[in-house]
């Protein structure tokens, strides 16, 4: 018996195993994204107004997750109005010439009993590795995801020159996001 080409396409292609992603997410109302810093020994939090996020995320297909976030970096929010109108500003955000953040995860894996996220963060034209923790709580077909690392401010650039004293302001900035899922 002869195997034709086509015929051998489809054997190999039974013959090699599926790879299954990771299921994906919408990101639902009541999803927060936050951060944590100090002024002068006092922390403060904070908050993003506007933000997007595409999650496709499986804890037992760690391969095939990934997280995709943008920030909008104007809509921070500290609940301090001299805070809150100098993070726009050139010597934070410069949110003139850099108007967002872009986090995007490069790989996953365990570490203990914990999932790490490990990506890239884009910010104010600075790219660097950023790893955050992750906690998911799947829920039928909805879930919540928690997730919280910290961002080294001066590797960026935010704060820097009058702002550089880290004894003054930390050096680093907790970020946490509680995020409400709907599978798609």
């Amino acid at each position: 018996m002869t195997i034709r080409p086509p015929s051998l396409m489809l054997l190999l292609a039974l013959a090699v195993p599926c790879v299954a992603n990771a299921a994906d997410y919408t990101v639902q109302s009541g999803s927060t994204l936050g951060f944590t810093s100090n002024f002068q020994g006092s922390s403060f939090d904070g908050h993003f107004e506007k933000w997007t996020a595409a999650i496709s995320y499986d804890p037992a297909k760690l391969a095939t997750s990934k997280f995709d976030v943008t920030v909008t970096l104007a809509t921070a929010k500290t609940g301090d109005n001299d805070r809150d109108s100098a993070l726009p500003g050139t010597d934070f955000f410069d949110v003139a010439k850099y108007p967002q953040a872009h986090f995007v995860t490069t790989t996953f894996h365990q570490q203990g009993n914990q999932v790490i996220a490990d990506g890239m963060l884009t910010l104010r034209g600075v790219t660097k590795p950023v790893s955050v923790s992750v906690v998911f709580k799947p829920q039928g077909q909805s879930a919540t995801l928690d997730v919280s690392g910290t961002v080294k401010r001066l590797d960026f650039g935010v704060g820097g020159g009058q702002y550089a004293d880290t004894s003054v302001i930390g050096p680093d900035v907790k970020v946490t996001a509680h995020l409400v899922l709907a599978g798609k």
